[in-house]
This record gives structure tokens, sequence and C-alpha cells, in this order.
């Protein structure tokens, strides 16, 4: 038993280790089109664990995956194990992306440039940093599996989640804002992984 235990560790180590965490593409727009959405009219609450979710907006977003950050501290991670940072139109160009330097730490996506290749408010306003609420099991597992460099497809909700003691947790609804309160809460109930 301890031999197997020791094998599977070392298959297990071996395939971190060899196993890309990332993908590349090459240069070219891979994704043309912004997220679309819908605003929702009325109620649209449902319970979640220990949590009440509104749907605000339906979404439907192809894009590139700039960035990837799992977390399991905090009440967010009650409700979101990862953070995407997602990239369309010129943000899904790998000749833009290979000049900026882009990282997420505590549910904050950042970008640096030491010149701007596009402008600056494209940068801003084709690219979010995403938190994401899976549906189910599967949509989770598929957000284990995604790396960055890939090309996924997602369908689901802008949310307001509330919580107990008055706690609550709002997605912006523009892509056009930056800075705090800027990042979506997607409630993601379809996640397809292109390419």
């Amino acid at each position: 038993m301890k031999n197997l235990l020791l094998l599977l560790f070392v298959v297990f180590a071996g395939w971190k280790l060899f196993t890309p965490t990332s993908v590349e593409l090459g240069p070219g727009i891979k994704v043309t089109q912004a997220p679309l959405q819908t605003t929702l009219s009325g109620e649209h609450a449902f319970a979640y664990d220990d949590y009440q979710i509104t749907r605000l907006a339906s979404i439907d977003m192809k894009a590139k995956v700039l960035s990837k950050t799992s977390y399991s501290l905090g009440r967010e991670s009650d409700l979101s194990p990862v953070d995407l940072a997602l990239g369309w139109q010129s943000m899904s160009d790998e000749s833009v992306l290979e000049q900026i330097d882009i990282s997420q730490s505590n549910r904050w996506y950042y970008w640096r440039v030491k010149q701007f290749p596009i402008p600056r408010r494209d940068i801003e306003t084709q690219s979010a940093n995403m938190h994401m609420v899976p549906a189910n099991d599967l949509v989770e597992d598929m957000l284990g599996l995604v790396k960055q460099g890939q090309i996924i497809e997602i369908t689901g909700a802008l949310i307001r989640v509330d919580g107990s003691n008055n706690w609550h947790w709002q997605s912006s609804l523009s892509r056009e804002d930056t800075g705090n309160h800027a990042c979506e809460i997607v409630y993601v109930e379809s996640f397809t992984i292109i390419e």
C-alpha cells in the first residue's frame, strides 16, 4: 500500500511538473466580439448553499484566458474558487499580450506596460477580471482544467450575492469601468474550452 501511494505521488508530481500551465495560439485576434450582456427585469433570486444569488444580467462570452488564480480563503472563495482575467478583441492577440505584463492577486487583475502596444482604454475595456461561481460540479471541474492562453466560451449570469450579517458581493454590469468594484461576478452555467 505504501509503495502504491508513493507511485501515485511520483506520477502526479511528474504530471504537474511536465504539463504546461499555459497555451500559445500565436499572433492575431482570436476573439472578435465583446461579451454579450442582457439586463434582466424583475427578481431572479435563488438559494446557493448559505447564500442568496440574484441574477442581474445574462452574459454570453467567448474570451482568451489571460491569467488564472485559485482561491481557498475568505468568504468569496466559498462561492468563487477561481478568478479568470479574460480578454477579447485586441486583448486576445498574443502579439499584443506579449508586450503586457499581466498578474492577479487578492481578487484583483493587474497589468503593466513599458510602452503601450494598443491604446490604454482598449486594454481597460477589452479585458476584465471575473470571479467565477460554478453552477455545478462539471463547470467547477472545467475551471480547474482551463489554462492561461486558451479560448473559452461561457454562458451564465452576472450576479449579486447576499449572505448573513448583511454581507453582499455585487458584480459590475459594465466592461467600461476600472478599479474597485469593476470586476464581474459570473454565475457560470456552461463552460467550454474551445482551444
